[in-house]
């Protein structure tokens, strides 16, 4: 297979911290084949050891780079199988970043999310698989664990699109693909700031919420699983709306 991937031993050693950086690069180089049609769809990408030495990365780079182009929606990991590239997404909803300005603009899009996650989040619990189970703890833990740094922001967004695959429905994942990280609210704005919260608080609230999530879809409570999506995004919506409320009022 041609690939345009960087060969074996370009990339030096990184010590942990250059991980992310180096998962970037990886995703980078796997989506550019993709666009230029050089891996084309339903192709299977090469190995991890295989990537691995392409890039001169260690394994917990190529998984992360696969778990960021999963959660794009670019490809699907089949356990046992291997990893292959999906159609591209039909032409669908397209919601750029720049159109996301203000306070008002945020509420707007975590509307439109709370009548698509929750429905997202049924049927995910009820169609979603071990393997994807698996995907969505390990970001969850990867969440928990960088929730207070940058990289807790991506880690949230592959959170939610891992539970938007779970459903076996293309759309879903195509819409809040097409959204980007504008369904994260705090990477626009500092909510709990605005919102007067403790941000130690904030975060561990927000860690109860993404776990009754998980653990909802991982036990097949599907009711469950709507009722922690809601309550979610249902929170986010009210802390951003008492900060609107709280800033409209000081320009009185």
């Amino acid at each position: 297979m041609n690939q345009t991937f960087a060969q074996p031993g370009s990339l030096p050693a990184a010590p942990v911290k250059k991980h992310r950086n180096l998962a970037q690069g990886v995703v980078a180089a796997i989506t550019s084949s993709i666009q230029a049609g050089t891996l084309k769809p339903g192709e299977k990408l090469p190995t991890e050891s295989v990537i691995m030495e392409m890039h001169g990365v260690s394994r917990t780079v190529v998984r992360e780079a696969i778990s960021h182009l999963q959660a794009a929606g670019l490809v699907q990991t089949r356990h046992g199988i291997g990893t292959f590239v999906l159609e591209p997404p039909a032409a669908s909803l397209r919601i750029s970043s720049e159109t996301i300005r203000t306070i008002a603009d945020v509420l707007a899009i975590l509307e439109l999310r709370i009548s698509l996650e929750t429905e997202a989040a049924w049927l995910a619990a009820t169609r979603r698989s071990e393997a994807q189970v698996a995907e969505m703890g390990a970001v969850l833990k990867r969440i928990q664990e960088s929730q207070s740094r940058p990289g807790s922001v991506e880690s949230d967004v592959a959170f939610h699109l891992l539970i938007a695959q779970a459903t076996g429905n293309r759309y879903f994942v195509d819409i809040l693909s097409d959204l980007g990280h504008t369904i994260i609210p705090r990477a626009r704005v500092d909510s709990a700031q605005l919102a007067h919260d403790d941000p130690n608080v904030y975060l561990e609230r927000l860690n109860r919420e993404h776990e009754d999530i998980y653990n909802a879809i991982a036990r097949k409570d599907a009711e469950a699983a709507r009722a922690a999506m809601r309550t979610h995004l249902s929170n986010s919506r009210e802390r951003l709306r008492r900060a609107q409320e709280g800033m409209a009022s000081k320009d009185a």
